[in-house]
C-alpha cells in the first residue's frame, strides 16, 4: 500500500511532467509578446504572431475560437475582438508555428495561459496561420508591456492614442496642421524625444491626420514653450520608413532612459508640421468657401459617399479607366490618397466595393514603394486580361478633421440616419440652432447634408417634416434658398440667401429633412448599344395615335394630316445599375400611371430626356421626357431578376442588372420630321431631375455626334459623361457637368 507521502510525491511528479509537456507552468506562464502582421490589413487586424524564446512565430487555426481572439486583442491593448480568420487570410507567416489547438476561456490575461499542445508542438503548415480583427477602440490606460521582445526589430508601436497638440495661437485654425506630437500610454499623454526623430516619422504622422506631406517649421517658439512645460516623455523612440499608413505600423526604436527633467537633454519634444491638401487650406473661419476641383488630374476617385473615398480611376490616352485589384495594397492606396491631396490610406478596397466603373481596365498588379508622386509612376502590368470591373480597386483615405459635423444635425428621426435638418448659425451675436427652408430642397442638397455628417449618400430629400418632432427651440428658419451642385463638402458652401432669409411657406412642418444610406445605385447608359441601334423610320400618323397622345412627337404633329408621315430617329436604351444598391422609384404603387402605348404602369414620369442639339448646345429637334417602367431585362451571371413590369409588379433595377427599352417600342425615338440636314449632337440623360439618389451623376449623360443628310443619319463617337479627358469632352458642351435640369 502506498503511503500518503509517496502519493504526494507521485502526484507532484505527474503535475510537473504535465506542465512541462504543455510548455506552461501552473503558477507563471511563459512571457510572450504578440503582434499583428500580414498583407492588406488595417492596424487593428492581421495574422497573429507570437514572440517566444527569442523568435517570432505564428498560431495555427485548429480549434481557434472567438474567445481566443478576444484574449489576443486584449493583450494587444484593444477593447475586444470582432472576428477571426482561418487559412492564412493575411498571408502565410514564417518561422515556427508556436501554438496549436488553443483553448481559451476568454478570461486569460495572456495567450500563454490558454491550454494548447505546448509551445512549438504543432502539425500545422503556415497555410493554416490564424488572423484576428480587433475593435478599433483601445483599452483606457493600456500600458505597453516591456519584455524580452523589445529589442527585436519586428516590434511595432502600440499606444492607446496619438494627437497633435497645437499651441494656443494655432488652436482656432481649421484644420490643425502643426503642434507637439503626443502619444497616450498607460492612460497618460506623453511627448516623444526628438533626438532620433526623422522626417519620415513626420510623414507618417501627417498621413494619419489627412495631410499629404510634412514641412519645416519655426522651432524657436516650441523650444521656448518646451522649457516652461513639465516634461513627461514616452519611454521609446520611433522608427518609421515613411511609407507606413499609420504609426502603429512603424517599428519601435531604442529605449529612452528616463532621467526626470534631464530626459532628452540634447533635444526637445517632437513637433510635427504638415502640408494640407488644397481642398483643406487652413482658414480662421469655420470652413472654406467652396470645394476645390482639380484641373485634369491623371488619377481620380469615383462612386464614394465621403470626401477621400472612391473607386480609383486613371486617365490614359484621353480615356478614363479603372485599376484591377490584383496585388492592390495599402501602399498603392496611400500613393493615390497623397496624390489627390489627402493623407495616407485607411483602407485598400478590392472587389468593386465602391461600385463598378466603365471603360477599359488600365492597370493591373500595381506595385508601389509608397514614395511615388503618382500612381502612374508605380510598376504595373499593362496586360489586364482576366480582369473585369468586378475587380475594380478602391480606397478610403485619411482626411483632416474639419469639424463639419459639429455645425449640422438631424433631429426627430427614427434612427440617426434621418431627421429634420438643423444648422448652427450666428443670430444676434450668438450661435443658435435652426431649420432650413424646404423651397427648392432636393436630392443634391440632401447629398451634401449626408456627406457633411459622414452618413453616406442621400436616400430621400423631404420638403415636409411634420412627422419628425425636432427641437422646439430650433424651429426658426436660419437658412433659405439653398441650391447645391452636389460637389460641396458642407451645406454653407452651397448657394443660399445668406442673412436675408426668404421662405414664403415658413418653417415648422415645411422645414427640410433628409434620410441617408450607406450605399446607392449608379445608373449608366450603354453608349455602344445606342450607337449600334440608331436608325430612321418614316411612320404614318395614323399608326402614332397613342404616342401622339402621350406627347412623344414634335408639336408640329398636332396639325399634321392623319395620312402624313413622321420621321423618327429610333434607338435602344440599355441602362445598367453599376452601383451598390438597387435603383428604386420614389413614387409608391398607388401613384403610378397607366400608359396605354406600353400597356403597363410607369413608376417614373420623367426618367430620361431625349434631345437633338446643334454643336453649340441649342435644342433643335423637340425631344421629350420619356417615362419608364423599370425592370430587370437581363442580369449578370449568378444574379437573380427581382423587378418586372407585368401584373403591376415591383419596379426597379437590381445591382448587376440592366433595363432595355428596345428601339421598336413606342416613344423610344426623337421626332426629327422638321430637322434640316447638318451636324448635330444626340443626347440622352438618365434620371435628369435627380429624383433618385445615385453615387455618381456624371455618368448619367450620353452624347453622340450625328450627321443627317436629309435621308440618312450617321451616329458616331458616343461618350458617357466623365469617361473622356477634359480636352475630348470640350467638344461636347455640357458633358463635363450634368447640370442639365432646372429644378
Amino acid at each position: 500500500m502506498l503511503r500518503p507521502v509517496a502519493i504526494h510525491c507521485l502526484l507532484s511528479t505527474l503535475l510537473c511532467m504535465w506542465a512541462l509537456c504543455n510548455g506552461q507552468s501552473p503558477s507563471s506562464p511563459p512571457v510572450i509578446q504578440l503582434r499583428l502582421a500580414g498583407e492588406k490589413r488595417k492596424h487593428y487586424e492581421g495574422r497573429v504572431e507570437v514572440f517566444y524564446n527569442g523568435e517570432w512565430g505564428t498560431v495555427c487555426d485548429d480549434d481557434f475560437s472567438i474567445t481566443a481572439a478576444q484574449v489576443v486583442c486584449r493583450e494587444l491593448g484593444f477593447m475586444n475582438a470582432e472576428s477571426w480568420s482561418p487559412s492564412a487570410k493575411y498571408g502565410s507567416g514564417e518561422g515556427r508555428i508556436w501554438l496549436d489547438n488553443l483553448h481559451c476561456t476568454g478570461g486569460e490575461k495572456t495567450l500563454a495561459q490558454c491550454h494548447s499542445n505546448g509551445f512549438g508542438v504543432s502539425d500545422c503548415k503556415h497555410s493554416e496561420d490564424v488572423g484576428v480583427v480587433c475593435t478599433q477602440k483601445r483599452i483606457p490606460g493600456f500600458k505597453f508591456i516591456q519584455n524580452q521582445a523589445n529589442n527585436d526589430e519586428g516590434l511595432t508601436v502600440q499606444v492607446e492614442d496619438v494627437r497633435l497638440r497645437a499651441t494656443y495661437s494655432q488652436r482656432k485654425r481649421i484644420p490643425i496642421t502643426e503642434g507637439f506630437l503626443e502619444v497616450k500610454d498607460g492612460g497618460k499623454w506623453r511627448q516623444i524625444c526628438n533626438e532620433e526623430w526623422t522626417e519620415k516619422n513626420s510623414r507618417v504622422i501627417c498621413g494619419m491626420y489627412g495631410f499629404p506631406g510634412e514641412k519645416r517649421f519655426n522651432a524657436r517658439p516650441y523650444k521656448l514653450l518646451a522649457t516652461r512645460r513639465k516634461k513627461n516623455f514616452w519611454g521609446f523612440s520611433v522608427n518609421c520608413t515613411g511609407n507606413e499608413a499609420d504609426l502603429s505600423d512603424c517599428k519601435m526604436g531604442g529605449e529612452i532612459k528616463q532621467k526626470g527633467n534631464s530626459t532628452c537633454e540634447k533635444g526637445m519634444p517632437v513637433v510635427v508640421s504638415c502640408v494640407p491638401g488644397r481642398a483643406f487650406a487652413p482658414s480662421v473661419s469655420a470652413g472654406y468657401r467652396k470645394a476645390y476641383r482639380l484641373e485634369q488630374p491623371l488619377v481620380r476617385l469615383r462612386g464614394g459617399a465621403m470626401i477621400g473615398e472612391g473607386r480609383v480611376e486613371v486617365l490614359k490616352n484621353g480615356e478614363w479607366g479603372t485599376v484591377c485589384d490584383d496585388n492592390w495594397s495599402i501602399q498603392a492606396a496611400t500613393v493615390v490618397c497623397r496624390e489627390l491631396g489627402f493623407g495616407s490610406a485607411k483602407e485598400a478596397l478590392t472587389g468593386a466595393r465602391l461600385g463598378q466603373g466603365i471603360g477599359p481596365v488600365h492597370m493591373n498588379e500595381v506595385e508601389c514603394s509608397g514614395f511615388e508622386k503618382s500612381l502612374t509612376e508605380c510598376y504595373f502590368n499593362r496586360d489586364a486580361v482576366g480582369c473585369s470591373h468586378e475587380e475594380d480597386a478602391a480606397v478610403r483615405c485619411n482626411v483632416p478633421a474639419m469639424g463639419f459635423n459639429k455645425r449640422l444635425r438631424l433631429n426627430g428621426g427614427r434612427n440617426p440616419y434621418e431627421g429634420r435638418v438643423e444648422v448652427l448659425a450666428e443670430k444676434n451675436g450668438s450661435m443658435v440652432w435652426g431649420t432650413v427652408c424646404s423651397d427648392s430642397w432636393g436630392t443634391m442638397e440632401a447629398m451634401v447634408v449626408c456627406r457633411q455628417l459622414g452618413l453616406g449618400f442621400a436616400s430621400h430629400a423631404f420638403q415636409e417634416t411634420w412627422y419628425w418632432q425636432g427641437d422646439a427651440s430650433a424651429d426658426a428658419i436660419l437658412m433659405s434658398g439653398v441650391r447645391c451642385s452636389g460637389t460641396e463638402l458642407t451645406l454653407d458652401q452651397c448657394l443660399h440667401h445668406g442673412k436675408h432669409i426668404l421662405c414664403p411657406k415658413g418653417g415648422g412642418r415645411f422645414a427640410a429633412g433628409v434620410s441617408c444610406t450607406q450605399t446607392a445605385p449608379d445608373l449608366v447608359l450603354s453608349a455602344q448599344a445606342v450607337e449600334q441601334t440608331t436608325y430612321l423610320e418614316d411612320r404614318p400618323m395614323y399608326a402614332l395615335q397613342c404616342a401622339h397622345e402621350e406627347r412623344c412627337l414634335s408639336s408640329s404633329a398636332d396639325k399634321a394630316d392623319p395620312s402624313s408621315y413622321r420621321r423618327l430617329l429610333r434607338f435602344s436604351s440599355q441602362i445598367h445599375n453599376n452601383g451598390q444598391s438597387d435603383f428604386r422609384p420614389r413614387a409608391a404603387h398607388h401613384s403610378w400611371i397607366w400608359h396605354e402605348c406600353h400597356r403597363h404602369y410607369h413608376s417614373m414620369e420623367v426618367f430620361t430626356h431625349y434631345d437633338l442639339l446643334t454643336l453649340n448646345g441649342t435644342k433643335v429637334a423637340e425631344g421629350h421626357k420619356a417615362s419608364f417602367c423599370l425592370e430587370d431585362t437581363h442580369c449578370d451571371e449568378g444574379i437573380q431578376k427581382r423587378y418586372a413590369c407585368a401584373n403591376f409588379g415591383a419596379q426597379g433595377i437590381t445591382v448587376g442588372c440592366w433595363d432595355t427599352y428596345r428601339h421598336d417600342i413606342d416613344c423610344q425615338w426623337i421626332d426629327i420630321t422638321d430637322l434640316k440636314p447638318g451636324d448635330y449632337i444626340f443626347q440622352v440623360v438618365i434620371n435628369p431631375n435627380y429624383e433618385v439618389a445615385e453615387s455618381d451623376y456624371t455618368n448619367n449623360i450620353m452624347r453622340c455626334r450625328s450627321r443627317y443628310d436629309g435621308q440618312r443619319i450617321w451616329t458616331y463617337n458616343c461618350y458617357i459623361g466623365g469617361s473622356q479627358s477634359t480636352e475630348t469632352e470640350e467638344t461636347f458642351p455640357g458633358l463635363l457637368t450634368n447640370q442639365l435640369s432646372h429644378r
